[in-house]
């Protein structure tokens, strides 16, 4: 791995992949956007004109997050870092307020907001893979047992303490692993790595948009009911091979290959859903449908990355296992 601090890294997606694959998504943008404006002229009553808002807000939604991811992209590598640490912090901040926190609570918070999240990404501009792939399940762990101890309430300890490790775990390292693909010295690449980025990311989101479409039109069978009744086998089984189809489609974004981008994007979609109903179960916990109201039709942060939590490091690691030198 290299780093952005004294060794840059070769981050470059070429002229024809980027026109290719934003006329894709421009088109499919589009396409979104006329459907809700000739769902707004049919609407006659209250269900079709909730329908047509609820399509509009997550179209617009849609149209903000992909010129940030992009535009970040674009600009380099120290604004894709700042841009997941960013989400990162917007993501563990949901976290921690689903449930309420103790006074005693403040200042080991402080520490996982300020020096954790902000150390993680140092690491993983630094290219430092060691420490970077240790820092939170190891060093970060320990010191929040620890730190939390030191304010010497031991209130449903357990339970606080655990909060905030689960919190970095999922919101911090498992997303730090995103922008951590750029940095794979990948054979035979040609310093191509955001466009894998961009690949893992359009073939989870895509996942998840057809898991709902097939969901709406033939989903019969849910798969969990008292965590999430909206998603059906008939959903799952009919996005995951869409959106399957669809990563080996753009398999000339990967270091794979036809078939083997087929692998993996079966990969990230089951990782995707498996990281989707976690989630859910944790907000049926907390008593709540979204994790916030930040992103118009979509809920929070973490309702728009559940599916990235658990495909990121996986599909770093099997990428660095078997594509690297």
């Amino acid at each position: 791995m290299s780093g952005i601090f004294g060794i840059p890294w070769d981050l470059s997606i070429s002229e024809s992949h980027l026109l290719a694959l934003g006329g894709c998504i421009l088109g499919v943008l589009l396409l979104g956007s006329l459907a809700g404006f000739v769902l707004s002229l049919r609407a006659r009553n209250d269900r079709g004109r909730r329908l047509a808002t609820d399509v509009r807000d997550r179209v617009a939604a849609w149209w903000g997050m992909v010129i940030v991811v992009f535009g970040a992209i674009l600009v380099g590598e120290i604004a894709t870092l700042c841009l997941f640490g960013l989400l990162s912090f917007l993501a563990l901040r949901e976290f921690i307020t689903l449930t309420p926190t103790r006074r005693a609570d403040h200042h080991t918070l402080f520490w996982a907001f300020f020096v954790i999240i902000p150390l993680q990404y140092f690491l993983l501009g630094a290219g430092w893979y060691g420490m970077f792939i240790i820092f939170v399940p190891v060093w970060s762990f320990i010191f929040i047992a620890i730190r939390s101890t030191l304010t010497g309430d031991s209130t449903r300890y357990l339970e606080r303490a655990a909060k905030i490790q689960w919190g970095l775990m999922l919101c911090v390292y498992c997303l730090s692993h995103l922008p951590a693909l750029m940095l794979l010295d990948i054979t035979d690449f040609g310093g191509r790595q955001a466009e894998l980025l961009v690949w893992v990311i359009v073939v989870a989101q895509m996942s998840d948009v057809l898991q709902y479409v097939w969901g709406k039109c033939l989903g019969r069978h849910q798969v969990a009911p008292h965590l999430s009744p909206n998603k059906t086998w008939e959903g799952l089984l009919g996005g995951a091979i869409s959106a399957s189809g669809i990563g080996m489609a753009l398999w000339w974004l990967t270091p794979y290959g036809p078939w083997y981008a087929l692998a993996m994007a079966g990969t990230v979609t089951a990782l995707g859903f498996a990281g989707g109903i976690v989630m859910s179960a944790i907000k049926r916990d907390g008593g709540v449908k979204d994790f916030g109201h930040l992103i118009p039709g979509h809920g929070g942060i973490l309702d728009r990355v559940d599916s990235l939590l658990f495909t990121a490091p996986v599909v770093f690691h099997l990428t660095r296992f078997y594509w690297t030198a």
